[in-house]
């Protein structure tokens, strides 16, 4: 590699090293802020839940997205029809954009519903243009409710779900609140249970922390109630991201709007359990949050919003950011030792490893934090997992640079849906295959290779980093494509 070359790949690997520091610091921000007003603020929303008395109960729209969901669609009906809440002021909107099996499965249920007393309809669209935005949107005009409530297919709600969580919406400045995620099928296999820990960090401390300090926070897209003014004085669920969700909030906020989260009311979800559909998932979050910033970011800078809401909002909003540092790292690290000539003094040697280390480190106090606070009794053994969290996380950085790529080149895709499997699969849903599980094998190639070339040099400090880009990367391809190959098989 000519020198000039060999210059610029140790710049952009600094400069990818010192990104990846910052994420990594700002995970202990995160953790100073839940730590400073979380049990304030839990302590606040258990007084309005017990304090809560209504004159009379607000009608209440709870709307179901299906898009061939069969082995999940009754499930999460029948967990919404059996609410404690008076019927005739709970409207359950199923909207089925179904082409298969499902639509029979929702008509016969809906059927069976009404003959009990439930207030259940159908929506059903002639074309799925804008996908789950385009039907939230559609199926507006149709919900009588005050409030919104919105349920993926994979959740089931518990019957209690609206009395304590219409509480926290009753401040008519606040236009959402937001449960907390749990886990179905966390035992399902290594990955769910690697995956339980990522969701569980992002919903105790992330979440609860921004809530806490009044900061920019997201709907998750489910298990949360809108105001239905909220909506429509945000401009509505609009298409144009694939996160329809962050992208609605973002607005509300600017526009003045309080969102809450309540740590305290959870509601369980499946994991995907084949590597394909948690990479089809991520690909969806990464490129759908970071056209969620291009669009809105530079409004809130040029808000009148704190300096610290604003420095976490870029964290929040651009958090898919560190993949494509991630493998830039994997990528440069080679060029960058035959760039100082494979002799790495002790000052390079901290400038190459410092970062990485700490890039490392705050994440992995953050899940720690997390695991310890949900489950006392158990969670040192869950957080043996936390390198299983690390590999997956390493592994998919190919994915998830190539879906910030798309949202920087303004390259459309459609709403993948992640396939469920329900109590008991039925009907097999598949995600589409591709030819990346090939380029991240050659990736861990790669990087075996860069491992050996600095183990080779005597440079030692950094192979624990390296290592985990070899297992990372080998990790989700071959497992990826096994799985690609079962499906051909």
């Amino acid at each position: 590699m000519p020198e000039t070359l060999r210059t610029i790949a140790l710049i952009l690997y600094l400069i990818a090293s010192a990104g990846l520091l910052t994420y990594g610091l700002n995970c202990y921000i995160l953790l100073f802020l839940y730590a400073r007003r979380a049990q304030e603020t839990t302590a606040r929303q258990r007084e309005v839940e017990s304090n809560w008395n209504p004159d009379e109960l607000p009608t209440v729209t709870t709307q179901l997205p299906l898009y061939n969901e069969f082995n999940v669609a009754e499930r999460v009906i029948r967990a919404v029809a059996a609410f404690d809440y008076p019927s005739d002021k709970h409207q359950i909107q199923v909207l089925d954009d179904s082409t298969d099996e499902t639509r029979e499965l929702v008509d016969r249920i809906a059927a069976e519903l009404r003959n009990d007393g439930i207030w259940i309809d159908v929506f059903r669209r002639k074309k799925r243009h804008g996908y789950k935005a385009g039907a939230l949107s559609d199926a507006m005009p149709e919900a009588k409710g005050e409030f919104i409530a919105i349920f993926d297919s994979d959740f089931v709600p518990e019957p209690d779900f609206l009395r304590r969580m219409l509480p926290h919406i009753q401040d008519p400045k606040t236009g959402l609140v937001q449960a907390r995620w749990t886990h179905l099928n966390r035992e399902a296999s290594l990955l769910t249970r690697a995956q339980s820990i990522g969701i569980d960090g992002h919903f105790l401390v992330e979440q609860t922390a921004r809530c806490a300090n009044h900061l920019f926070l997201n709907f998750n897209g489910t298990a949360g109630i809108w105001r239905r003014k909220t909506i429509e004085d945000a401009g509505g669920w609009t298409a144009d991201t694939l996160t329809e969700d962050l992208d609605l909030s973002y607005r509300a906020q600017l526009k003045g709007w309080h969102l809450e989260y309540v740590s305290d009311v959870t509601v369980p979800a499946e994991l995907p359990e084949s590597y394909t559909a948690f990479k089809s998932q991520q690909f969806r979050w990464a490129k759908g949050s970071f056209q969620t910033a291009l669009k809105l970011f530079p409004r809130v800078l040029g808000s009148d919003q704190s300096l610290l809401t604003k420095h976490q909002s870029y964290f929040h909003l651009c958090h898919y950011l560190a993949h494509p540092l991630m493998l830039l790292v994997a990528l440069l690290a080679l060029p960058a030792l035959y760039e100082l000539r494979g002799e790495i003094s002790l000052g390079w040697l901290a400038i190459i490893s410092i970062p990485l280390l700490f890039a490392t480190l705050g994440p992995t106090a953050l899940y720690i934090t997390c695991q310890r606070l949900l489950y006392p009794e158990s969670w040192l053994k869950r957080v043996a997992l936390l390198p299983a969290l690390m590999l997956v996380g390493f592994g998919i950085c190919i994915s998830n640079t190539r879906a910030i790529a798309e949202a920087l080149l303004g390259i459309k895709s459609g709403f993948v849906r992640t396939p469920k499997s329900g109590a008991a699969t039925s009907k097999t849903y598949r995600t589409r295959a591709n030819w990346l599980p090939i380029l991240e094998i050659t990736a861990g190639f790669y990087a075996a290779w860069t491992f050996w070339c600095f183990a080779k040099s005597g440079n030692l400090a950094i192979l624990p980093f390296l290592f985990l880009y070899i297992a990372g990367f080998s990790l989700v391809g071959w497992s990826s494509l096994r799985e690609q190959l079962r499906r051909i098989s």
